[in-house]
This record gives C-alpha cells, structure tokens and sequence, in this order.
C-alpha cells in the first residue's frame, strides 16, 4: 500500500482531486455547486463538439461541391446539345444562301437568255482517281437532263453531261480531252476549239487550239463560245488567255486557258437543258 502512494498513478489522482476540490470550492463560493457537474461535463464535451462540427462542415462540404460538379456536367450538356443544333441551323442557314445564290444566279441567266431551259443541281459525288474532275450531279432525265446539255455556274462553263438516269448525270468537265467547245477571243476574234489536256489538267488549265499562226490573242483575252455545233449556246464565258504558242505541228497556233470556275470544287450547278442559238 505504501508503494502505491510513491506511484504516478496516485500522484495524478491527487491532482485530479485537488482540481476537483478547488472547482468545488469555488463553485460554493459563488452559489453554483449545483452547477458544477453539468459545467464540467460542458467544459469536457467542447472539444468533442468543436470535432463534430468540423466533420459536419467538412462532409456539408463535399456535399456541396458534388452537387455543383452535378450542376455543372448538366450545363454543359445543355450547352452542348444547344450548340449541336446551333451548328445544324448554321448549315441549313448556308445551304439555303447557296440555293438562293443559284436560284438568283439561274434566274439573272434566264432575264439575259429568254430562251434558255435552266435545271438547278448540286454535285453529289466525284471520283477521287478521275484526274479530269467528272463529277455526278442530283438531275436526272426525270428532271429534263439529256446527255450532250451544256452545264454552267454564273462564272463560265463547267462542261457538259455525258452520262443520265432518272435522277442524276455524269459531267465531263472542260479539262477533259473528250470535251471540245467551239470557241472565239473577244478581242480579237479568233475562233478555235477548247478543250482538256492531259498536261494542262494538272493544273486545271484548258487548252485552246487551231488558232490561226497570226493570232493576235494574248494573255488577259476572254474567251467565249461561239455556238457552233448546238451543244453550247452562244456567247458563254469560258476563261481567259494565260499564254499563246506555236504547236507541235507549226501550222497553227494554241493557247492555254485558265478557266473562269474552279472546276475541283464546284459543287453547285446549272444545266441548259433548251436554248435556242
């Protein structure tokens, strides 16, 4: 027994009881002995509250911020679903300003031409290995397309159909060899044929031939149809004159042309199913 008094233990039991005593004592002296159990069980339960309410805030928290995330991935889909038709409506809007381009186009060519016969069409499809750039459009022989009609942009000739079912046509274009137009300089007069090159035609030229050895054509002319032969109407841009040279025979001359249309990219065009010369 006399060695448990020497121990810790009974050391800071003492000071336990001292404590005790003195909070006792004092809770007397100011009328609050009643008081002091509840006092001392609040002054103990402090830091267990402060605790809980640090957890309470911590997962309050989380809480939170997961909502807002949850929040935040429903406004981007919202955004994103509205940007999705945003993009449709700005490809309809574009579509439609290119008809109406064409229908205003077809309609200053027929104002200017009383007797031409008009077909809109898109081009629906390309043979990526056709180095001439032939190309299928969405009119067909339902629609009053023949083979041999002239096809056109506002910007010039494009070629003309070689090929027709019901509801589309083959277009050879005018770098095709196969394609010849009769055609004149503006300036000067001069008439020769145009047609495709396989030279040219990497580079998206034509080539205007049998022009006659004193030619007075030179680059910067336009050059036109001229009707002859009744596949193209008269009086129809074609291009311009890059450069005029003797050909390989020596008897005539030949000129390249830079067509007015960008024959790789067009995609919408008009086909001159009537006309009268």
């Amino acid at each position: 027994m006399k060695d448990f008094f020497s121990t810790r233990r009974f050391k800071i039991l003492l000071c336990v009881l001292v404590l005790l005593a003195g909070v006792m004592t004092y809770a007397a002296a100011n009328g609050r002995l009643s008081a002091a159990p509840q006092e001392l069980l609040s002054a103990a339960a402090v830091p267990f509250q402060r605790l809980s309410s640090a957890i309470s805030g911590a997962v309050q928290g989380v809480v939170d911020k997961y909502a807002r995330i949850d929040a935040v991935i429903a406004e981007n889909k919202e955004l994103t679903e509205e940007n999705a038709k945003l993009r449709e409506q700005m490809v309809d809007y574009d579509i439609m300003k290119r008809e109406n381009e064409q229908y205003r186009q077809a309609w200053q060519i027929k104002e200017e031409n009383p007797s031409y016969q008009v077909v809109n069409a898109n081009v629906i499809g390309r043979d990526a290995l056709e180095k001439y750039y032939s190309f299928t459009i969405d009119k067909g022989s339902r629609h009053g397309v023949k083979v041999k009609d002239s096809v056109i942009t506002a910007s010039g000739i494009v070629g003309r159909v070689i090929e027709v079912g019901p509801n589309y046509a083959k277009v050879a274009t005018i770098l095709d060899p196969s394609v010849s137009i009769g055609c004149m300089v503006s300036r000067t007069g001069d008439i020769g044929l145009v047609g495709g090159d396989q030279v040219l035609s990497q580079s998206k030229q034509c080539a205007m031939t049998l022009l006659a050895r004193d030619t007075l054509a030179a680059q910067g002319d336009e050059v036109i149809t001229t009707g002859l032969g009744g596949v193209f109407p008269k009086g129809l841009p074609v291009g311009t004159v890059r450069e005029v040279s003797l050909e390989a025979s020596g008897k005539s001359m030949v000129a390249v042309i830079d067509p007015y249309e960008d024959i790789e990219s067009v995609k919408m065009v008009m086909v001159i199913t009537e006309f009268d010369q």
